[in-house]
């Protein structure tokens, strides 16, 4: 049953992607959703199995690598967080299959999509069910190619095609040090694999090593390479362009990939490496920094988006950083319950986007919509129950993983737990007022767009809103029933540590319960002041404060820094060396020159072939001449 969960979306991938002409669009998706619906279902039964008591399970599919020293095992590893991340990654993927249907309806390229999101889908699955690091890394470079293959499904859309390679690349960046942590590894413990690295880990501890004359911390060192692969995948700060591009994809590719299964594969890894990361705490400061930043910075650019699937990006964005922080104060079961709730509530907020887009016929612009909840009530409802879960409403999923999150924060009683808890106070307040801003621009007020596309927005076909209400369900309940998964050390057993923090929350002041609850009713206040009662403040106050409006809107200058940092320098360098190394040197002496130098003197030879008999008889004169000549020289020599 174990290895079914994880092969039968490649076998979906195998059938619509080797054979989708013959089976046709409607063969390809039913191809496709019934392995990977199947393969959910057997998920949460892990799941269950493992929350039950069963103990942890490897199953070892076949020796992959063995040179040497070197042995690599095609493993897959079951304990309760893969249980977790299976759960997690089979619902949502099986959910946007089955949208996928109707969201796709009539493009010449179904087959090939659903081939795409399967492999994906078991790219992830190899990532979260991982024995080694190896087999890691396979999972990650798998599910980076699939993000590259559907961001730029429209491959005709030249920004559908630059995004798809802006993610490939930024990946890279972040994939670079994560191979380089993972050749670390090795050279520091001889093994990839991860209990045995588990289990020497704190002997190496308090090791070190000598770097341009500077003693260096030996696992911090391997855990900042391998966080840096994290960064990479799950668009922390200064490698987070990638993400928003990611928009130009077909809408159910931005919910696979923002809600459940890329975008959390770094949050996972960090979990998994809990044994390394306890090891090395100036890691973990930089693990805290770097999320609550990334909370925050995220959550200001969401206040001033247009484009409503790139709000609900860079909410993504921001939720991932309060997974990271909630890690850097060792938090961890924290963390992975707010990945585990996110990806419900995120999915339903995509997924209901795309029912607004495919409604207005393809419009993304919130300043172009207004009033819709009478024309797609069923959808309105919907967002309605994503927006209070990414509220962090009382009793729905976000409330419970992000309270846990502050507290932990809090609970840790450091500088940085501290710059993390408030920090992530003011990203629940902007996280409230930007979710009901999508909802009030989006469904409230009067329509301020194309009235033909109002006049023809209809409610999506029951095969798109089915998916909704089993995510809504999920955006609902997932925090009630997940709450006890986080506080029991004994569900999670060694899969995780550091439930000292989890401890620590519970000890928090009253006040520190409270507040996010606060936050989240004073950022809906807000929004609901300015989008409903008085509409025609927004502008005024961009207005008023035009310079930061305009920092927030175009996010940071962080793509302008870039660009006039890095990619125009690389454009200029490779273009003297096309024209100048290339082209001049290389070619100008070499085959180019060659070639032209043979053609010259084959040109000036042509000449002397003029036709007339004085002219030979003038040439062999001088010829003649010429001989005498030499003859002469040397006879006086």
């Amino acid at each position: 049953m174990n290895s079914a969960i994880v092969f039968l979306p490649l076998l979906g991938a195998a059938l619509a992607g080797l054979f989708g002409r013959v089976l046709g669009d409607r063969g390809s998706q039913i191809a496709t959703c019934v392995p990977v619906s199947i393969s959910a279902i057997l998920g949460w039964v892990a799941l269950f199995q493992l929350a039950g008591g069963q103990g942890d399970q490897t199953v070892q599919i076949f020796t992959w690598i063995d040179s040497g020293a070197f042995e690599a095992a095609w493993s897959l590893r079951f304990d309760a967080l893969t249980g977790v991340m299976l759960a997690v990654v089979g619902s949502v993927s099986a959910l946007v299959h089955v949208y996928s249907v109707g969201y796709m309806h009539g493009d010449p390229g179904i087959p090939r999509f659903m081939s795409y999101l399967s492999l994906f889908t078991f790219s992830m699955l190899m990532l979260v069910t991982a024995d080694n690091l190896l087999q890691l890394f396979f999972g990650w470079e798998g599910v980076g190619l699939c993000s590259y293959l559907l961001i730029g499904f429209w491959y005709k859309k030249p920004e559908a095609n630059a995004a798809a390679i802006k993610a490939f690349l930024v990946n890279r960046v972040g994939d670079f040090g994560f191979a380089l942590g993972i050749v670390g590894v090795f050279l520091v413990f001889n093994t990839i694999d991860l209990q045995t690295i588990f289990e020497s880990a704190p002997r190496v501890a308090g090791s070190t090593f000598v770097f341009l004359g500077y003693e260096v911390d030996i696992l911090t060192t391997l855990c900042l390479l391998l966080f840096m692969g994290a960064m990479g995948k799950s668009a922390q700060l200064g490698l987070h362009t990638w993400l928003p591009d990611a928009m130009e994809g077909p809408t159910p590719v931005s919910a696979l990939i923002h809600a459940a299964t890329m975008v959390t594969a770094g949050v996972f890894m960090v979990a998994r490496l809990s044994p390394l990361f306890e090891l090395a705490p100036v890691a973990l400061e930089v693990v805290a920094f770097v999320g609550a930043s990334t909370a925050f910075f995220a959550a200001t650019i969401g206040l001033c988006q247009n484009d409503i699937k790139r709000v609900v990006a860079y909410s993504t964005c921001s939720q991932l950083g309060y997974m990271f922080f909630a890690c850097g104060v060792s938090a961890y079961a924290a963390g992975i319950f707010h990945l585990f709730t996110h990806a419900f509530f995120k999915a339903l907020l995509f997924l209901g986007s795309g029912s607004v887009i495919h409604a207005l016929h393809g419009e993304q612009d919130m300043r172009r919509m207004g009033g819709l909840w009478r024309k797609i009530p069923i959808t309105y409802g919907l967002m309605w129950v994503g927006s209070l879960a990414l509220a962090g409403v009382p009793f729905f999923a976000g409330f419970y993983s992000k309270d846990i999150i502050l507290e932990a924060a809090f609970g840790a009683h450091t500088a940085i737990g501290l710059y993390a808890f408030w920090l992530g106070i003011a990203a629940a307040v902007m996280t409230a007022f930007y979710s009901w801003r999508l909802l009030f621009m989006t469904f409230h007020g009067t329509f301020r767009g194309d009235h033909h596309k109002l006049d023809h927005a209809h409610e999506s076909p029951p095969v798109m809103l089915i998916p909704l209400f089993f995510l809504a369900a999920g955006a609902a309940l997932a925090g009630y029933f997940g709450l006890p998964m986080v506080e029991s050390e004994a569900f999670w057993g060694e899969s995780l540590r550091g439930f000292h923090a989890i401890e620590a929350a519970h000890h928090a002041p009253d006040w520190v319960v409270v507040l996010p609850t606060v936050a989240a009713a004073a950022g809906i206040a807000v929004a609901y002041l300015l989008y409903v009662l008085k509409p025609a403040w927004p502008a005024r106050i961009a207005g008023a404060l035009r310079p930061l409006y305009l920092f927030l809107l175009n996010k940071w200058y962080f793509d302008e820094l870039y660009d006039a940092v890095l990619v125009r320098p690389a454009k200029a360098i490779g273009y003297a060396l096309w024209k100048g190394g290339d082209g001049a040197v290389i070619d100008g002496l070499g085959p180019d020159g060659i070639a032209a130098a043979t053609l010259n003197l084959a040109r000036r030879a042509v000449r002397l072939q003029s036709g007339y008999v004085y002219h030979y008889a003038f040439a062999m004169l001088i010829g003649v001449a010429l001989l005498v000549t030499w003859y002469l020289v040397r006879g006086v020599m």
